[in-house]
């Protein structure tokens, strides 16, 4: 007798997910959906129940409002470079990814902005209108990679964010998929200040627990007439992240004030792009001052000067845009770099007055000794952001346990100086419980109170950037559920 061959069923939300976006825009096979386990933050892992690939806003009002309605729980991806768990599926949820929403959709020269989907790439915004004199100024350092989209979820910043910000000062307008699958749309361009409430500074930042950003308007900036690159080498780290603190009293707002510290350097020069630092220097501080060229000169001799007040080794100016991109590589593949000097390491991002520098730095110092872990620093000194880099090995037992527990002292000695514990790259899963190093339990409920309004069955992005909820919203979380239910 011949046997039917059996045939695997198919789940049957994954028929209806098949229906809104096509059969060839959706992963849901268990070999398929393992490269969609994690984000940057690669110490966490959960498969999601099914990947979707919506081509536009209206398929993703569609498939969020079947989520909502089966009550499924969903989240957005962008290109997957988050250092925060942020994208990690952590309740097997649906994932809505944006890599196909590519397109920059319009550039209005004219009054200074551009309109691109959320997949679009950052750097590619900035070589498609550099040949007409402008570019978008937020640069984090996977910006050839990550999407615009995914920075207006974590407000992503970058080295040149001391003089020009972060950002949420560089959004003129967002079009917003709220968690039950209404479609809004928040512009604040033709006025500086509009009034009312803040909404899209509101969700510029929300980590995806508010809405689903499908189209930004963004501010784009005239090129500068001149940028002028220093390279300062220090036997000291001390001197250097004193140094930094000086520069910005004499007056001069850096584009970017970058420090790298000897562990940092020996990553770098075994990376991909080493540029020959000094192997037996202990920091160094990369400096770029841009505008009219005629007063940048005067900017790099005060830039020398304050320096040599704090025993700089040695000073070199760019000679030239090859010379000056070449630094630039070596710095914005330096989280990357680690990688040549240590099987994982752990990326933390702590903010701090810039003049408490040299005591946090030696306390994180401290907190290497102390772990047994080496540490290395590559940050935005100009505006006190850390990056302090915990290089583990995961092959043995406990190390990883261990590089967590060194990440959570560093965010601990940011906080105790009257930081924060992230600066740019976002709470996610990865720093939610270290909140209560910054808020109190009332100030963590006000805002659960606030995601509330936006996402009330926590279906969106569940679990990410607040700690466990007090025992009464325990309570309204119950309460609500039943008369959900109820209703």
């Amino acid at each position: 007798m011949l046997k039917r061959k059996k045939q695997n069923k198919v789940d049957p939300h994954i028929r209806s997910l098949i229906k809104i976006v096509g059969e060839q825009e959706i992963l849901y096979k268990p070999e398929d959906l393992i490269s969609y386990d994690c984000d940057g933050f690669t110490v966490h892992k959960a498969l999601p129940k099914a990947v979707v690939f919506p081509k536009n806003t209206e398929e993703v009002a569609a498939l969020v409002r079947y989520c909502h309605m089966n009550h499924l729980p969903f989240l957005a991806r962008g290109a997957g470079t988050g250092l925060s768990g942020g994208a990690i599926p952590l309740n097997n949820e649906v994932i809505i990814t944006l890599v196909k929403m590519k397109q920059l959709l319009h550039v209005d020269f004219e009054n200074r902005q551009a309109v691109v989907q959320p997949g679009y790439v950052n750097l590619k915004l900035t070589n498609s209108i550099s040949d007409k004199g402008y570019y978008y100024a937020p640069d984090p350092s996977s910006q050839y990679v990550c999407t615009i989209g995914g920075n207006v979820a974590e407000n992503a910043g970058g080295a040149h964010c001391l003089k020009y910000g972060v950002t949420t000062n560089h959004i003129l307008g967002l079009e917003v998929v709220l968690p039950h699958g209404e479609v809004i749309e928040i512009s604040r361009e033709g006025a500086p200040d509009i009034p009312g409430y803040d909404v899209m500074g509101l969700l510029t930042g929300s980590e995806g627990t508010l809405g689903i950003v499908t189209k930004i308007t963004v501010r784009i900036l005239k090129s500068p007439q001149g940028k002028k690159t220093v390279l300062a080498y220090f036997d000291d780290v001390e001197d250097g992240s004193r140094a930094v603190s000086d520069i910005i009293a004499a007056g001069i707002v850096p584009a970017a004030l970058e420090m790298m510290d000897k562990t940092a350097i020996e990553g770098v020069e075994a990376g991909t792009f080493p540029v020959g630092h000094p192997p037996d220097i202990e920091a160094f501080l990369l400096i770029e001052v841009d505008g009219i060229m005629a007063g940048l000169e005067e900017q790099i001799d005060q830039i020398l000067e304050v320096c040599q007040s704090w025993n700089v080794r040695e000073v070199k100016v760019a000679k030239s845009e090859e010379e000056r991109s070449r630094w630039w590589a070596n710095r914005k593949t330096g989280f990357g770099a680690m990688g040549a000097i240590s099987p994982d390491y752990l990326v933390q991002d702590g903010v701090i007055p810039r003049s408490r520098l040299p005591e946090v730095l030696k306390e994180i110092e401290k907190i290497s000794r102390e772990s047994g872990l080496r540490i290395a620093n590559i940050f935005h000194a100009g505006d006190g952001n850390l990056h302090p880099l915990i290089l583990f090995d995961s092959r043995i037992p406990g190390e990883t346990e261990k590089a967590l527990q060194a990440g959570t002292a560093c965010l601990k000695a940011c906080a105790d100086v009257g930081g924060s514990i992230t600066g740019e790259h976002g709470v996610g899963i990865e720093k939610k419980e270290e909140m209560r190093f910054i808020f109190t339990d009332e100030e963590i409920d006000a805002q659960l109170d606030i995601r509330d309004v936006f996402n009330p069955y926590d279906l969106l992005n569940q679990g990410k950037l607040f700690p466990k909820p007090s025992r009464c919203m325990d309570v309204k979380k119950i309460v609500r559920d039943t008369v959900a239910v109820q209703s």
